[in-house]
């Protein structure tokens, strides 16, 4: 059944124009498949599900791949035919075979994608067809990034925290007492820090920031921002308090107050900043976890890095969005789809997605395996920090992706540039922010 809002929700009719260009193209360019494969799927008593994968690493491709061929090997009723998808486009992209009927029956995403379409009912419920193992092995903290009003509609599978990637040889020349995931850095510790680094036009830290806002929510979450809140009668408000300041307040403040912190990196993206790291003009990057292979494949020969924990606050807490596995409401084959699912999950497997994408498991059987807790790239520092990642504080809100790019994105670049102050931000965050959530809540 579809949510009886569904009519007047911005993120999901609002782009008819959007469908009308795509009736213009060729099928086989906007979808994985076509309506004839879906009734073929049953003919001759074998099942075809398709499985749409966002996997781009080398690594990570190879793995799925591999897990795909594996499970055909084994289950030849049941195959299942391998959809390469993209992160970039994958929101519009299933927006429009979600609208056609075309989507894939396994859907690859991120939890903090899933709103709409969970609530628009395009996706399955996967409550009743959770196998108990698998509903055993994944916490509850991180069920919750998927959940919404009690229902399960992904499984998470993989998580990144945000760490700090540091020159080891500039920390250990500047005296700074280096954090360990069971000692962080408090945030004013992490300011102070980032100005001792700083030397001439070398800078403590650079901060890729070309995409705000959930760097900004869900590091918050250690100082207990939230920003949204949800009210007794269910809608969602935004509020801008206090806690939720400490972080945006510290990065503004180290680019535009103490000068420990490069402007001009505001504008890149991780992988953007990282030729500055190597040569030393930046002894700190905030980045995600998986970042690490990059460093590993581009580094300057003899270059030494090292993994810190990020800052805390009042607890260790930060956000995470983890990628999903889910199944498209229209799936005739659910339960058959769901076996794949445990398959590719299965704790050896898991282990095996997670090194391909230099990433951490939320299975806590996987998260116990050799191969994630050595010290060589600094497995062990993020299989550490695992217990504190909680679900991203904007991961049930529908509306969620208007308020980011059309508010949040563009007040917050403002806010770190200099360019406007807290009190401005404040109140575009919230004013235009509730603004936006309202038609979403009507």
């Amino acid at each position: 059944m579809r949510d009886g809002n569904e009519a007047t929700a911005p993120g999901r009719w609002n782009r008819r124009g959007l469908l009308a260009a795509a009736a213009a193209l060729p099928a086989a360019a906007l979808l994985p498949g076509c309506s004839g494969e879906r009734r073929r799927r049953s003919s001759g008593g074998r099942i075809t599900l398709r499985f749409q994968s966002l996997a781009w690493q080398r690594d990570s491709l190879k793995a799925n791949e591999q897990l795909v061929a594996e499970w055909n090997a084994h289950h030849p009723d049941v195959q299942v035919r391998y959809v390469q998808g993209a992160w970039a486009t994958v929101h519009d992209q299933l927006l429009t075979s979600f609208e056609g009927g075309e989507a894939p029956d396994i859907i690859h995403d991120a939890s903090d994608d899933l709103a709409d379409f969970a609530y628009g009912g395009d996706l399955a419920d996967l409550t009743a067809l959770l196998p108990p193992r698998l509903r055993q092995d994944i916490p509850r903290h991180s069920w919750e990034t998927a959940t919404f009003n009690g229902r399960v509609y992904g499984v998470p599978f993989l998580q990144e925290p945000r760490v700090l990637i540091a020159n080891r040889a500039k920390l250990r020349r500047s005296g700074v007492r280096l954090p360990t995931p069971e000692r962080p850095w408090t945030w004013e510790e992490f300011a102070e820090a980032a100005r001792r680094l700083t030397r001439g036009s070398d800078y403590g830290v650079a901060w890729p920031l070309k995409e705000p806002v959930s760097a900004t929510l869900n590091l918050a979450l250690s100082t207990g921002g939230r920003l949204f809140h949800r009210r007794p009668d269910g809608k969602v408000e935004v509020r801008f308090d206090a806690v939720d300041q400490v972080v945006p307040r510290t990065i503004h403040d180290q680019v535009n107050v103490d000068r420990s912190a490069s402007r001009t990196t505001l504008g890149m993206g991780g992988s953007d900043t990282l030729p500055g790291f190597f040569a030393g003009r930046y002894a700190m990057v905030p980045l995600g976890f998986s970042y690490r292979q990059q460093i590993v494949q581009q580094a300057p020969e003899g270059f030494d890095w090292t993994v810190l924990p990020a800052p805390r606050g009042t607890s260790t807490a930060q956000g995470v969005s983890p990628q999903t596995l889910s199944i498209a409401e229209d799936c005739p084959h659910k339960e058959e789809a769901m076996a794949f699912i445990d398959f590719l999950l299965r704790p050896p497997n898991m282990v095996r997605l997670a090194l391909g994408d230099w990433l951490l498991p939320t299975g806590q059987e996987a998260l116990r395996d050799p191969a994630l807790r050595v010290a060589k790239h600094d497995w062990a520092t993020g299989t550490a920090l695992a217990g504190s990642l909680r679900s991203a504080p904007a991961q049930s809100v529908r509306g969620y992706p208007e308020w980011k790019d059309k508010i949040a994105t563009p007040g917050l670049q403002e806010y770190y540039s200099g360019a406007i102050g807290l009190a401005d931000l404040r109140k575009r965050v919230v004013r235009d922010g509730n603004l936006v959530l309202a038609r979403y809540q009507r």
